[in-house]
């Protein structure tokens, strides 16, 4: 039997054991390399465990939302019996919305402990490096609790790995391979990170050898995260990547963290250029565009933000909290998006 094989690093993390093919990675090393076809499958994840899968799984669950899209966006969403994390209304594109909708929801956040492993799943896919508490049942299965319960145990790469710096969407792009690889859908992965690469593609050759000094500031303004304290992505999170690509500058990118609250008076001594409005899907456009406009009144009649320079120019880029937080094929259109907002000189499409 052939043994389909992975290679490459991705922020120094061995994606799979064994043979390794010279030039198999992209520019920037982006994606892994498929040397041969079909079945076993082994994957080594960012605790360097190893998995083995001697044919696709059947019974999918996933911890949330991020790598349940992933799957829909494969063609593999009807193997999907369970998730955490459910997509709220609007989150999920269109075109998969239908079908993620209807996955059984396990847990509203992380799937209890007992939940999960007497659901019949015999693949876990798991976004989060490690589970503080699963459903209040004092912590997540142990590596032996998932055999036993015959589960394979699969991280994603992009979020579940202690990470450096963000700064492109290597990861991202490896977990849509390995899921793809893992469920025999690798056409259907390669075609999605084409897709992708086609469209940063575009966004590099336009901004070119973009000086630094002409990249603006930016702050994300996570408006469902809180206004009274914000809280600034940083330079683990990938938004700090989709910035970069986009030709501007992260202003919390030197924040060791993925997340971080911080005060109004970090963001005004920032004083960033321009201010994405984070918001989350409201299930509709009119609702979406309501919410985009009470995230900008707030900062134009806020006492503390509204002498800042991007809303004083009125510099706002509406794009929702998903596409830009949450990893997955969308992040490579919120990189055009912004890069088009920001340089309409430079990237076609303008605002």
């Amino acid at each position: 039997m052939r043994t389909r094989v992975l290679c490459g690093l991705a922020a120094g993390v061995s994606l799979l054991v064994s043979g390794c093919a010279s030039g198999g990675d992209g520019p920037g090393g982006s994606v892994a390399a498929v040397t041969t076809a079909g079945f076993p499958v082994k994957v080594m994840d960012c605790q360097r465990r190893a998995t083995s899968f001697d044919a696709a799984p059947g019974r999918i669950v996933t911890s949330n939302a991020a790598a349940l899209e992933m799957l829909l966006e494969l063609g593999a969403g009807d193997r999907v019996i369970g998730t955490g994390f459910p997509p709220g209304a609007g989150q999920l594109p269109a075109e998969v919305a239908e079908r993620g909708t209807a996955i059984p929801v396990l847990g509203e956040t992380v799937i209890a402990k007992e939940k999960l492993l007497g659901s019949g799943a015999d693949l876990y896919i798991d976004s989060f490096a490690a589970m503080a508490g699963a459903g209040g049942t004092g912590g997540p299965p142990s590596e032996q609790e998932f055999a036993a319960a015959g589960i394979k145990h699969m991280y994603l790469l992009s979020t579940a790995c202690a990470k450096n710096e963000q700064t492109d969407l290597a990861e991202v792009q490896q977990d849509i391979k390995r899921l793809g690889a893992v469920t025999g859908t690798l056409p259907a992965a390669d075609r999605l990170v084409a897709a992708m690469d086609s469209k940063l593609a575009e966004v590099a050759v336009g901004l070119g050898r973009l000086p630094e000094a002409q990249r603006p500031g930016y702050f994300f303004f996570d408006y469902d995260a809180g206004a009274k304290q914000p809280t600034a992505v940083c330079r683990k999170q990938i938004a700090n990547a989709i910035i970069a690509l986009a030709g501007a500058r992260n202003v919390f990118a030197d924040c060791d963290a993925d997340f971080k609250q911080v005060g109004w008076e970090d963001v005004i001594a920032r004083n960033p250029d321009w201010i994405q409005l984070g918001v989350r899907s409201r299930g509709s456009a009119d609702a979406d565009r309501k919410a985009f406009d009470e995230a900008e009144q707030f900062l134009r009649t806020n006492p503390a933000t509204r002498n800042l320079a991007a809303v004083q120019q009125g510099r706002f880029v509406r794009i929702g909290s998903e596409a830009t937080t949450t990893a997955g094929v969308r992040n490579a259109d919120t990189v055009q998006q912004i890069a088009r907002t920001v340089h309409p000189e430079l990237v076609g499409g303008g605002r």
